[in-house]
């Protein structure tokens, strides 16, 4: 008998199935970012099956100029599907009908304006493989402003809520989320659709993930965010304190984390400077010194209170710093 027929069975027949992820790609009139979003997606080099779904938020589905087809260099087999949103307008509902429409295993999220780089989905999917216990991982990322790369690396390490009630980590930004579905409906729950303006709806979905089980992240840049000039948010501060005082009541135990709470009292300070009310933005910006003083957020929102520098010089110079305010 020869050597080959009795060479033990090939890992190929006893390999679980790599498993199928959705990827959910809200999107709102930046078609040529779309298609560079969702050539990277379906050029992903993983085995196995990835299902793309776009979802267009206020405007009426219209086709992708990309192939679809399974090739050598990607693996399993690719589909696109288009949806519009149903739900909520914004962001927030956009992801929530991909997540309900979605038939893979594990669902992940991109935004129309990132893009993935080519091995980020199976380095992210042999993590979890790894800790059956974890229902969320993410990535480390490539910030682009302008003409500057920045690199910012996740935390080598499990994550909790105790570690983003301290700190937002940007690094876990939600083009990186790889989740279990499952877990996803039954423990984390769908996006809130009720956060004024959507504004922090990643942020505070991640809180409730790092609560339903911990999160992991693949410590290497797997993803490119853009980051532009003038985001959707920038100038909304009216929006963006709400949002933050919404975000609080939801989750009081802020106000056991000096530190975190510090952090959105900053935030909260730099946003009524923003608009204007440099009394409130002093108040709110002592309140977090005597939380923290260390919280570099708060000078910046007490410099802006003076008139000496202009909100948006402030943030153009966090921005190129890799860093957001």
């Amino acid at each position: 008998m020869s050597e080959s027929a009795v060479a033990p069975e090939s890992p190929a027949a006893t390999t679980k199935p790599a498993p199928t992820v959705s990827v959910v790609v809200p999107t709102r009139d930046r078609p040529e970012l779309l298609r560079r979003a969702v050539t990277a997606i379906l050029g992903q080099r993983y085995d196995g099956p990835i299902e793309c779904v776009v979802v267009f938020d206020q405007s009426d589905p219209a086709e992708v100029d990309v192939t679809t087809a399974t090739t050598a260099t990607t693996g399993g087999d690719r589909t696109l599907r288009y949806l519009r949103n149903d739900r909520t307008p914004g962001l927030a509902g956009a992801r929530n009908t991909g997540i309900l429409a979605a038939t893979g295993e594990l669902v992940a999220f991109c935004d129309d304006d990132d893009e993935w780089l080519p091995g980020k989905l199976s380095a992210q999917v042999e993590l979890l493989a790894r800790h059956p216990e974890t229902p969320l991982v993410s990535a480390g990322i490539i910030v682009s402003y302008g003409d500057r790369d920045i690199p910012r690396l996740a935390p080598d390490r499990p994550l909790g809520r105790a570690d983003f009630l301290r700190d937002r980590i940007m690094e876990v930004h939600p083009s990186t989320v790889l989740v279990r579905r499952a877990v996803l409906l039954d423990r984390i729950g769908l996006v809130d659709e009720d956060i004024p303006g959507g504004y922090g709806e990643d942020y505070e979905f991640l809180l409730r993930a790092a609560d339903a089980g911990g999160i992991r992240a693949v410590h290497q840049p797997l993803v490119r965010v853009l980051w532009h000039a003038r985001s959707f948010f920038f100038d909304r501060w009216k929006m963006i304190i709400s949002a933050l005082d919404y975000l609080l009541e939801k989750h009081p135990d802020f106000r056991t984390e000096p530190v975190g709470i510090a952090r959105i009292e900053a935030q909260l300070a730099f946003a009524h400077a923003g608009l204007g009310d440099m009394p409130s933005a002093r108040r709110c910006a002592a309140r977090a010194f005597r939380h923290n003083w260390r919280e570099q957020r708060l000078y910046a929102a007490l410099l802006a209170s003076t008139h000496l520098v202009k909100v948006d010089t402030i943030v153009k110079l966090a921005h190129r710093a890799g860093r957001g305010i």
